[in-house]
């Protein structure tokens, strides 16, 4: 069942701020049902509407301007960070029409510009129905230990996908949900579980001293965000195998290329150690791609690929045989499996997305053909 957020919920006691000048363009985005503010500077400000940049009508925003709009925004430690590194990560809240918005920013120079790229994070937790996933995302949620990942690049719906996830387990099972997040993005109404979020900078100086923190606050669920390098990595599969379901997220563009994008993470030596602990702590990979949809009401939906850890995945992954992941996961449809083109050809017969647009994303064209005339696709032996 999906969950509101409450709008007048908040982290610390309500305290009203001044109203800034670049809230009337979040207001603008909330309004247009957008999802990001892009603001550049000699451009005017821009928002995604169903995966579009439309201009607002204005005009450009100048650097005066950009400043004037943009520094407010900063705190003294997020100036800081802005000032040594060139960009800065922060959540920024609002209110429109007495109903309390959440927004991811990242704050940004280039090419000797301020700049900011805004993602709209909704109050609404949608369920799985909601979001059109597959019934296997529930069973990814009812494992008591190990890792579940959500792959796709930036945009894909993974933070909101991994939201439901943790919803579900919170509207099910008495636990303890633990959060390192950069930053918070939904904000989750108690239901059954006990849930803490942390914001690395705001309640935690960093990831690994969130990480070191983690293992004496007794969780059973954490959510350790983005997979950008080892010591992330290294650190959420001990918390794995050490008896916690962990998930995060990672940028890879299918679920069997993510064996490979984990392992470059890491020099060659470690490989084979790494494959092991993948093969028996990873529950689940999937890889998303959001589409724009054709279904009223629906602005877009995600195509899917989900690879769970059946003895067949572990025993390729444990011989190195990556190239045959793909295949496992055709032949595994009993497994709760599925690969992009088994999730196009749903969404396409359930009227959600364009044949076009299906055959546009397809990584392999002529089989999402046969597959929707209803011609299964042979595959050879794979072990």
């Amino acid at each position: 069942m999906a969950t509101t957020v409450d709008p007048k919920q908040s982290r610390k006691p309500t305290v009203r701020r001044r109203e800034l000048e670049v809230d009337k363009l979040f207001t603008a985005l909330v309004k247009l049902e957008g999802s990001d503010l892009h603001l550049k500077a000699e451009c005017p400000p821009h928002v995604r509407v169903k995966g579009s940049l439309r201009p607002l009508n204005r005009g450009p925003i100048d650097d005066e301007e950009m400043e004037r709009l943009l520094m407010p925004m900063l705190d003294e430690r997020q100036r800081k960070i802005f000032d040594e590194t060139g960009g800065a990560d922060f959540a920024h809240a609002m209110e429109v029409d007495g109903v309390r918005w959440r927004f991811r920013v990242n704050m940004l120079k280039q090419m000797g510009h301020m700049g900011l790229v805004a993602r709209r994070v909704s109050n609404w937790i949608p369920d799985f129905e909601g979001l059109h996933l597959p019934p296997t995302m529930e069973s990814l949620c009812k494992f008591d230990q190990g890792m579940v990942l959500l792959a796709g690049v930036t945009g894909s719906g993974k933070t909101t996908t991994i939201a439901s996830m943790l919803n579900w387990i919170n509207a099910h099972y008495r636990k303890h949900i633990l959060t390192l997040e950069d930053p918070i993005e939904f904000i989750y109404t108690e239901d059954k579980c006990l849930i803490n979020q942390r914001e690395i900078g705001l309640d935690v100086l960093d990831f690994e001293i969130g990480m070191k923190h983690a293992v004496r606050e007794d969780p059973d669920v954490m959510l350790v965000g983005e997979m950008r390098d080892r010591e992330t990595f290294m650190t959420a599969i001990h918390a794995a195998e050490t008896g916690h379901l962990v998930f995060g997220t990672i940028h890879a563009s299918s679920a069997s290329t993510t064996i490979g994008r984990i392992l470059d993470l890491f020099p060659s030596d470690m490989h084979p150690a790494l494959r092991s602990a993948i093969a028996f702590n990873m529950r689940g990979i999937v890889a998303q791609k959001l589409l724009p949809s054709i279904k009223p009401g629906v602005s877009r939906v995600p195509t899917v690929e989900i690879m769970t850890f059946s003895p067949t995945v572990r025993k390729l992954i444990l011989e190195e045989k990556d190239d045959k992941l793909s295949d496992a996961i055709r032949m595994s449809a009993r497994d709760g499996m599925q690969d992009f083109t088994m999730s196009l050809t749903d969404l396409v017969n359930q009227d959600l997305i364009d044949r076009a647009v299906a055959l546009e994303v397809a990584p392999n064209t002529e089989a999402l053909k046969m597959a929707l005339k209803g011609i299964a696709v042979s595959t050879p032996g794979i072990l």
